[in-house]
């Protein structure tokens, strides 16, 4: 779980916007599930499973996200920020 965050990480920017593509955006909602559970976010864990199942859209979503920020939005980020900034 840990090594598939880190290699999402650290993929260039390009390869990010492909893996954003519709269909193979499960990827990236895979991602944020792993991401809730290694940080024990029991609601974002409910909102990535809610994700798979029911929003095909975030594809867009994630391709503007990376755009902008180079990385997907998710909640689990502003927890893990602020953990590194206070450390």
């Amino acid at each position: 779980m840990d090594e598939y965050i880190k290699t999402f990480d650290e993929f260039p920017l390009w390869g990010k916007v492909l893996l954003a593509l519709p269909f193979v955006d499960i990827l990236w909602q895979i991602y944020r599930l792993f991401k809730s559970i290694k940080n024990n976010y029991t609601i974002g864990v409910v909102l990535a499973i809610v994700l798979i199942l029911f929003a095909p859209f975030m594809w867009i979503v994630d391709i503007v996200s990376i755009a902008v920020q180079g990385k997907i939005l998710w909640f689990d980020d502003s927890k893990t920020d602020n953990k590194k900034d206070g450390e």
